[in-house]
Order: structure tokens, then C-alpha cells, then sequence
């Protein structure tokens, strides 16, 4: 049996929220990774996704990718496949999967940026659930490479601002605002 291991747990233990609903989730995914065997199971109510925002550093744009069962534009990412530990590792495969870009390096290190409970409504068999999300940002140098992995699952290159209007979700308006922060605070290469 896979653990949450010293990975889901350092990584939340060295990030610091950045308010007090952001503490609060922080608070209750940790105690959450420090008691169950296997925080990625999708069995568990509450269970850990990684997700990421891609950036196109030079041409400051974000990619969103239009969720169907959530129908709204949301960020790529998703579940721990049997044996993963390691958050980075997912999401990295995790959006090599949904954009085909075979480029993705942590950006501008491998840094959480948010964390966040997300309720999931009941849906393709699965009752409503929560999802522990670990976000961090990803980049390309290749943005005109990226291709959808299925019809109704587009991807669309955005300013933040444009994110920020086509997505219903709160959460996801918050770490598009904290991403255009930390690529503003970019040094240019």
C-alpha cells in the first residue's frame, strides 16, 4: 500500500496560507494526509488532487481548458494514478495528458500556490465528493503546441484578466490573481 509519504505532507508543511480560509483548508488537508494511508485514494469523501495553472512566461498568458462537467474554463490537473506519491509528479502527467505538452517545467520553482478544498457535485457515477487540491504553475516554451486530449475538453490560451472572466469559480480566480502576481515579480530573461 502506497502512504502519503514525506511528500504531501512537506509540501503542505512548508507552505504558508494566505488567509484564513486558505489556513483553515490547509489545516484540515494535512491533518487529512497525516491520517489516512492513502490520501489520493478516490474512495475517501475527501481525497488529494494536483492541479496547475500553464503559463507562457513570455507571452504572459495562462492556458484554461473548458471543463465539461463542471462548465466553466478551470485550470488542467486531476487524480494520483495507483502508486503515485509525488503531487508534482501528478499534475505533471497530469497535463501532459490534457495538453500534449511535452515541455512542462515547474515555474518558477516547484512551489505550491494554493491550496484549496473544492466541492465536486455527484456526477459520472461518483457521489459529491471533495477534492483536496495541491496547485502549483507550470510553463511552456511551446504554447502553439498544445492540443486538446478529447472534443469536448478545449484548451484556450487567455490573459489572466480573460481567465478571470470566462471561469464561474472563485478559487480559481484567486490563483490566476496570485499567478499574474508571481509572473509580474519575474525576473526577465
Amino acid at each position: 500500500m502506497r502512504t502519503a509519504g514525506p511528500t504531501i505532507v512537506d509540501a503542505l508543511s512548508r507552505y504558508r496560507a494566505r488567509d484564513p480560509a486558505e489556513a483553515a483548508d490547509l489545516d484540515r488537508v494535512l491533518r487529512f494526509a497525516r491520517s489516512v494511508g492513502d490520501p489520493w485514494l478516490r474512495s475517501h469523501p475527501l481525497h488529494v488532487t494536483a492541479s496547475a495553472l500553464i503559463v507562457h512566461p513570455e507571452s504572459g498568458r495562462v492556458l484554461m481548458r473548458r471543463h465539461a462537467r463542471m462548465g466553466t474554463w478551470l485550470h488542467v490537473g486531476g487524480h494520483g494514478d495507483p502508486g503515485e506519491t509525488d503531487p508534482l509528479g501528478v499534475v505533471r502527467r497530469e497535463a501532459y495528458e490534457e495538453t500534449g505538452l511535452d515541455d512542462l517545467v515547474p515555474y518558477p520553482d516547484a512551489s505550491l500556490v494554493q491550496v484549496v478544498i473544492v466541492p465536486v457535485p455527484a456526477g459520472g457515477g461518483e457521489p459529491a465528493h471533495e477534492h483536496a487540491d495541491l496547485r502549483f504553475v507550470l510553463a511552456t516554451g511551446t504554447p502553439d503546441a498544445a492540443r486538446p486530449e478529447k472534443p469536448d475538453a478545449p484548451l484556450r490560451w487567455m490573459s489572466f484578466p480573460e481567465a478571470r472572466e470566462a471561469t464561474a469559480e472563485d478559487n480559481v480566480r484567486e490563483a490566476l490573481w496570485r499567478v499574474e502576481r508571481l509572473l509580474a515579480a519575474a525576473p526577465a530573461d
